[in-house]
């Protein structure tokens, strides 16, 4: 079954969805359309109909196997905003009809020890939307009703669909850093400017916290001025004052010396990807002082309600590019080459969620 129903029956439906035959440069377009069955939503499991499914870089990460393949013709996308379709056993958290968004976080054990102690993120035994379980590059597909988000209705799906990675972990990514919603004043550099950077900064300003943002890209110093940033550099250039804290979202290893050296005494350098590539020799003068290094590893459901919490409070809004279902190669490929200012986002379907982003 395709098209726009926004209810069917708990049986097998048809999909086209976008898998990734075998991982390679996404210049070669390792992605092909097939058309699939899905199976009926099993236990706690619901089927979501697709509207929009934004494009973040691990999705890069997966379609060429700097994630490791973890699961044969993976359909990727965790970004997805959607309409439930069908319920299947136990999955009493929503109902048919709900606007739902899902998150790379698809499912945590909720036995180990990590799990038992908040944080679910770092749970030994977790799957994850679109690299261990299929993503959101799909007509249709099956969500864990516990891990699933409600949507206001007044956020439309295009603009929703960045706030469920790149929103979380931007969130996650600031609460490390230490500043919080009192910071008022402090100053936060950034690394790295697309999806991620574009929200971090709307909370940060909405702190009271100054940003100072390095870039290569010239669209991505433009949005970054145009939202508010104090002073907007290339990816490289040392800020003019030291930092209170920084963080890199360009997978770029050898940015992490220059961060650190832009930092006060006692900050922290949150790295805020999935995949970086490798880190130079570190001076220690540039670790000394209480400077502090560290990751940030997935997201817990928590994070995702305070997050779009705050994200509502402050009515942020995401700049989108929207692709049609049928361009997730051309997505990816512009992704890679940063020519996207914003987030890019596929549109599956027409939902409830109202007009386009932009």
């Amino acid at each position: 079954m395709s098209g726009d129903a926004t209810t069917v029956t708990p049986q097998a439906v048809r999909t086209r969805a976008w898998v990734v035959q075998q991982p390679a440069p996404v210049e070669t377009r390792p992605l092909a359309l097939v058309d699939r069955e899905l199976p009926p939503p099993g236990r706690r499991q619901v089927l979501v109909r697709v509207h929009a499914c934004a494009v973040c870089r691990t999705d890069l990460h997966v379609a060429e196997g700097e994630l490791p393949p973890r699961r044969p013709q993976v359909v990727p996308g965790h970004q997805v905003v959607g309409t439930v379709a069908a319920l299947g056993a136990d999955a009493d958290d929503l109902r048919v009809g709900d606007r739902v968004g899902v998150a790379w976080l698809h499912r945590a054990c909720g036995a180990c020890r990590f799990c038992l102690g908040g944080r679910e993120n770092l749970c030994l035994a977790p799957d994850f939307t679109g690299w261990t379980v299929d993503g959101g590059f799909a007509e249709w597909m099956l969500a864990d009703a516990r891990f699933c988000y409600p949507l206001p209705a007044g956020l439309d799906d295009v603009r929703a669909a960045p706030l469920l990675c790149a929103g979380i972990i931007g969130w996650r990514a600031l609460s490390k850093t230490g500043l919080g919603p009192t910071a008022s004043g402090a100053r936060l550099g950034i690394w790295g400017f697309g999806a991620a950077g574009h929200v971090v900064i709307q909370l940060a300003r909405a702190r009271g916290i100054e940003v100072f943002v390095m870039t290569r890209d010239a669209r991505h110093r433009a949005l970054a001025t145009e939202l508010g940033a104090r002073w907007v550099g290339g990816a490289a250039d040392a800020p003019p004052v030291p930092l209170d804290a920084g963080i890199v979202f360009a997978p770029a290893g050898e940015l992490v010396p220059p961060a650190l050296a832009a930092l006060d005494r006692g900050a922290t350098l949150v790295l805020g990807g999935i995949h970086m590539s490798p880190i130079p020799q570190l001076a220690y003068e540039h670790l000394w002082h209480e400077r502090v290094v560290r990751s940030v590893a997935n997201n817990t459901r928590a994070d995702g309600h305070a997050f779009l919490a705050e994200a509502a409070r402050i009515a942020l809004q995401t700049r989108t590019e929207v692709f049609p279902f049928d361009a997730v190669p051309e997505a990816l490929i512009r992704l890679q080459h940063d020519a996207v200012a914003g987030a890019a986002v596929v549109e599956v379907a027409r939902g409830a969620g109202g007009a386009r982003g932009g």
